[in-house]
């Protein structure tokens, strides 16, 4: 039977929402007892005092994932047996899908339909898929002289620290639990302190499901306290990220400020969307140019927040995503019908509503939103708003917003069309709909960003790598390459 927003409702003043963090397997208060109020997006409401860790949790967190890493408990378990404990963690996941939806719903703001039926399903996907995969990557033996043996292998690199945001909270870190945990090393996890309770949640599921405890610990907290305490720690081999440029580039610094650990980044976007006249189907390009800002309230590092169109067929088309992008109304998350939610805070919802000023201030063409929603909910809500007559220039062009904003440009031949989308410090994501296959290759090769989608939006699966050129980071999350990223390879070199 399907649950209606009274039911999601209830089950949200009945649910238990632990709020500590997670170390050696135990769940317990920040070692200086410093707390911080959550509260949701929905309507203000305090979901609870999360612990905010500091330099002393990062000490005490990393000590036991090093000494859990060197007695080999998980680290050396034979990769079969590993794969066994991380798809029991996927079925924790997928048992518990209901309670995660909720407490992401409730953390973020994002309807609890998405939660329930992408978020938590993917998150799951993501763990199933790092789990499977470890038993099936093997290492090599170089090309040799007949008395000498060359071994090439791989090895946990060792202590991982993951800094994840709060757009996707579960998903993203499963991005990185899983082939992190799987390749066999001990993890600490950051997340979002605007988004912290799926991860503190997930933390026991993982020892219910065989993980060794002190292998997966999470500190809730800032960025400046206890994230900056993981970035500088002598002891982390390794540091993943989330989030935006600008903290991506402070990581780097701390890296190398400490031991040089391995910092590996994925960071904003200003992803362009490029509709040619010959496009197969207009009709679903508008619908999902509308989808590539609205969805996720626009909280999505690839949302498809430029977007560039063909003159010949600009105001048609643009009529068409206008109307489109009125089927996505803003409702309360905890309605089923609901498609767009509530911006991650009112910080977030000021920011966005800034960008929109900017956009007026510029000389942009306001077509549709712009507009705060709901105010009087208590919550953060903002209707989905596209600019026309949008010079790549302007601030709203330039800068990533985060939210449900678009931008319209023109343009009149591929090589414009090209030169626009890649006038950007960013490289994360791009879409081209054409019906020419030589113009869908020739665009997509030239285009400088990691992922490219023909014909769709948001494409791809667990076997396919995404990440970003230029300042939209480097590495690589999903597929087999991400697991590049938490082994060393080792030569060894044998004189028979």
């Amino acid at each position: 039977m399907s649950q209606t927003r009274q039911d999601w409702e209830r089950r949200a003043r009945e649910l238990r929402i632990e709020t500590r963090a997670f170390i050696d397997g135990h769940y317990r208060a920040a070692v200086e007892g410093d707390t911080f109020d959550c509260q949701s997006p929905i309507d203000g409401r305090s979901l609870g005092q999360v612990a905010s860790c500091g330099v002393a949790d990062a000490e005490l967190a990393v000590q036991v994932a090093r000494e859990r890493f060197e007695s080999g408990v998980w680290s050396r378990l034979a990769p079969v047996k590993r794969k066994q404990v991380m798809i029991r963690f996927a079925e924790q996941l997928e048992a518990h899908r209901e309670e995660l939806a909720l407490l992401e719903t409730l953390d973020m703001g994002k309807p609890i339909t998405d939660a329930l039926k992408v978020d938590i399903p993917a998150a799951a996907r993501a763990i199933r898929w790092s789990g499977e995969a470890i038993d099936k990557l093997y290492d090599e033996v170089a090309a040799t002289p007949h008395d000498e043996l060359g071994l090439v292998t791989r090895e946990p690199i060792g202590v991982v620290a993951a800094i994840v945001p709060w757009n996707f909270p579960l998903l993203m870190a499963c991005w990185k639990l899983g082939p992190a945990l799987a390749a066999g090393n001990s993890l600490v996890l950051k997340p979002s302190e605007k988004s912290p309770l799926t991860a503190i949640r997930v933390a026991q599921l993982a020892v219910e499901a065989g993980i060794p405890a002190g292998v997966f610990n999470v500190l809730p907290g800032y960025g400046h306290t206890v994230g900056k305490a993981l970035a500088l720690h002598m002891e982390v081999d390794c540091l993943v990220f989330t989030g935006s440029t600008r903290i991506a580039k402070q990581l780097m610094i701390y890296a190398g400020e400490s031991n040089m650990k391995r910092v590996w980044l994925e960071a904003g976007g200003k992803s362009p969307n490029i509709v040619f006249a010959d496009a197969p189907d207009l009709q679903a390009a508008a619908e999902a140019a509308a989808s590539a800002i609205a969805y996720n309230q626009g909280e999505v590092c690839t949302a498809g927040s430029r977007l560039l169109v063909e003159n010949s067929i600009k105001d048609d088309f643009v009529a068409r995503v206008v109307e489109a992008l009125k089927t996505w109304e803003v409702g309360c998350p905890l309605d089923p019908a609901t498609k767009v939610g509530a911006l991650v805070d009112k910080q977030q919802m000021e920011t966005v509503l800034g960008y929109i000023e900017a956009g007026h201030r510029d000389g942009a063409k306001l077509l549709c939103g712009g507009q705060r929603l709901l105010e009087d909910s208590g919550g953060t809500y903002v209707a989905p708003t596209l600019f026309d007559g949008v010079d790549n220039a302007m601030k709203i062009a330039r800068e990533e917003i985060f939210g449900p904003v678009l931008s319209v440009l023109g343009f009149d031949s591929d090589e414009e069309a090209v030169r626009i989308a890649n006038d950007t410090p960013y490289g994360l994501a791009a879409g081209v709909w054409t019906s020419n296959l030589s113009r869908a290759h020739r665009v997509a090769k030239a285009l400088r960003a990691g992922s490219v989608w023909v014909n769709q939006y948001d494409g791809g699966d667990m076997t396919a790598p995404f990440g970003g050129f230029k300042q939209s980071g480097n590495g690589r999350d999903k597929s087999l390459h991400a697991f590049d990223k938490y082994t060393e390879l080792k030569a060894t070199w044998i004189k028979l």
